[in-house]
């Protein structure tokens, strides 16, 4: 039976049998299925040494866990305010914003060539760490908005269940890297292939198991929300860690930083709705999450583009560095020959 949602002007429900459907079921275990692929290849690209330097010197780990529970859930209760969302509009986009440690971030941070071991780390750690923090975070922002206590929402099994799936497989990709290097880059190679090819299922699945219903969440305020906090994040939390002069020269650290900030963990918010309010309750606010996760894909990807685009300009500059100063090299040479001040030694390697 279809449960009409009363709490809203529009006539939404849920597709019949909506979550219990073959579709669903088959969605479901692509979904873990390429999350272990996802961190196998990632896995692949670490190595120990340099996670426990981050351990050891927790300054870029310190400044993700701020930027993380900090930044995006008072982004998010801002947002709500600043639009004046209804209570159940704001709880969602809370929600939302008190859920870090996506794994999409791990994939933008490699993308952007950004340091994987960070990531990975700062993922698990984050993840880790809301098994206190989000109930402490729903507790303070969500007074005033929800009367119940969200505090005994938070889906503790599914945080233990993502820590796991995230360590495993990283830790069996790290095996192979330093113990088996000749087999990595057949492993990262075939990851890709089947995460593309399983993107593509995941893709058509949520369609067909979807369908028109999201139209209903598509509204012109929940749009600006959904697309200002990823922003926000990765805009701030670059920002903090250049503040804090993480990784000053190469940026690595703060382009991982920025992904960890805006990127969250959309898992945890649909079970934490799931949970908390029954479909004609909460209505079409239902697929916020799914809503949230197409505009930080998108930002994400546009980030990319405009990265590696950035790198393609930014060689042509140092390769003109190289030939001017390769030039005055060359002019300067013969005038030390003639002075008989040359001494036969190899000259500095040129640096761009």
């Amino acid at each position: 039976m279809e449960a009409l949602n009363v709490s809203v002007p529009l006539n939404f429900s849920l597709p019949p049998n909506f979550g219990k459907r073959p579709t669903d079921l088959a969605l479901s275990v692509i979904l873990v299925f390429m999350l272990l692929i996802m961190m196998l290849s990632l896995g692949c690209t670490m190595e120990f040494s340099k996670i426990k330097a981050h351990f050891w010197k927790p300054k870029g780990l310190a400044i993700a866990v701020v930027a993380q529970y900090g930044i995006m859930p008072l982004t998010a209760f801002a947002l709500g305010k600043l639009f004046r969302l209804n209570n159940i509009e704001a709880l969602a986009i809370l929600i939302c914003g008190c859920s870090p440690g996506g794994n999409l971030s791990n994939v933008f941070s490699l993308a952007l060539k950004g340091d994987m071991n960070l990531s990975i780390v700062m993922t698990t750690c984050s993840t880790f760490i809301a098994l206190g923090m989000m109930p402490l975070l729903l507790y303070v922002y969500s007074r005033g908005i929800y009367d119940g206590d969200l505090k005994d929402k938070v889906p503790y099994g599914g945080i233990v269940l993502s820590l796991i799936m995230i360590l495993i497989p990283c830790t069996i990709g790290i095996f192979l890297n330093a113990k088996r290097p000749q087999y990595v880059r057949y492993v990262t190679k075939g990851g890709m292939v089947i995460m593309l090819l399983l993107s593509v299922a995941i893709t058509v699945l949520s369609v067909i198991n979807v369908g028109k219903s999201i139209m209903f969440v598509m509204t012109p305020h929940l749009w600006a929300t959904s697309s200002l906090m990823p922003f926000i994040g990765f805009l701030l939390g670059y920002i903090l860690s250049a503040v804090f002069r993480l990784n000053e020269h190469l940026h690595r650290c703060r382009r991982t930083v920025s992904m960890e900030t805006g990127c969250q963990n959309i898992q945890l918010c649909s079970t934490i709705l799931n949970v908390t309010f029954p479909p004609e309750v909460i209505g079409p606010l239902f697929f916020f999450p799914l809503l949230y996760m197409i505009c930080q894909l998108g930002e994400g990807l546009l980030l990319i583009v405009i990265f590696r685009c950035y790198e393609k300009i930014k060689p042509s500059n140092d390769k003109t560095k190289m030939i001017y100063k390769a030039a005055t090299t060359e002019e300067t040479f013969p005038a030390a020959l003639g002075n008989g001040t040359h001494k036969e030694e190899c000259p500095p390697p040129y640096t761009a």
